[in-house]
């Protein structure tokens, strides 16, 4: 769990640019390619960006390629 919520604080603070106006992570491509995860898996977590990327990230062997390429490009 520490390096879960570590990785998560790293992320966020390393990458402030993908916060977007609207107030959601990443880019509009980067939403695009886990909406459909985030749909699927983190259904209950849907309107709170942060525990939207924590449920993904608890499901990534799950994720779709484009979702988890996401992940794979911000070093997750």
């Amino acid at each position: 769990m520490k390096k879960l919520s570590f990785a998560l604080a790293v992320f966020l603070s390393a990458l402030p640019s993908l916060v977007m106006a609207q107030g959601h992570m990443g880019t509009p491509e980067e939403q695009r390619a886990c909406s459909r995860d985030a749909k699927r898996f983190c259904r209950q977590q849907l309107g709170d960006d942060n525990a939207v990327q924590q449920c993904l990230t608890q499901n990534r062997s799950r994720l779709s390629k484009s979702c988890s390429a996401v992940f794979q490009s911000h070093g997750m």
